[in-house]
């Protein structure tokens, strides 16, 4: 039987504020104080995984064993099929630019320029269909873990659209759309995205809903 999280303080494996402010409002009906990895001084570990899955649990446990509470931590990215699913876990690692004036940094126009240079060395008729994925782990301290997963489809489109969305989100429209991800209005898209659906089996798995 699955552990079950209990009222009290989670550990939200991350260091960017953004992601602790959005995964607190989706927890918050539960009774559950979230704090994150780095307001504890908790190191980023290294995401040496090679799937969703494992990267993910990398952080939760990590998360875990170093503060002695539950944690939950998400890998997500993006994978196109004729591109034999990358990025993938490299998703993020896409963007990477070079250091510029002493600072890193992403540049998604890079990446997403990378992505279609591929598919159009391909050809005018390689498939363009891609899925986002999010992998949600909760670790405890004593080792124990629960894994959902999340999925939404699409295809991908050129020239970017939209100025709403992150990361891949201006190249991606999901199926039974005719707006990206970028176009769609933020409240509606976390309605159908991947994140949503990791966080829906969740929910009805630890909270019953």
């Amino acid at each position: 039987m699955t552990r079950k999280l209990g009222s009290g303080k989670l550990v939200i494996a991350t260091h960017n504020a953004g992601k602790l402010k959005e995964i607190s409002a989706l927890l918050a009906p539960f009774g559950l104080q979230c704090i994150s990895a780095g307001s504890l001084g908790l190191p980023e570990p290294a995401e040496t995984g090679t799937t969703f899955i494992a990267n993910a649990l990398i952080k939760a446990r990590a998360a875990a064993e170093a503060s002695g509470l539950p944690a939950l931590a998400d890998d997500s990215g993006l994978s196109v099929a004729a591109l034999g699913e990358r990025p993938g876990v490299y998703t993020a690692d896409w963007a990477e630019r070079q250091w510029f004036e002493g600072e890193p940094g992403r540049d998604w126009y890079m990446a997403m320029g990378k992505v279609e240079g591929l598919l159009q060395a391909k050809g005018a008729d390689t498939p363009r269909n891609a899925w986002f994925s999010c992998v949600l782990a909760l670790a405890w301290p004593d080792g124990a873990h629960a894994v959902y997963e999340g999925r939404v489809d699409g295809t991908l489109t050129w020239p970017p659209r939209g100025a709403m969305g992150f990361g891949y989100d201006p190249v991606f429209v999901p199926t039974g759309s005719v707006q990206t991800f970028a176009e769609i209005a933020p409240e509606d898209k976390h309605a159908i995205s991947h994140r949503a659906d990791a966080f829906a089996k969740l929910k009805a798995e630890q909270f019953g809903i």
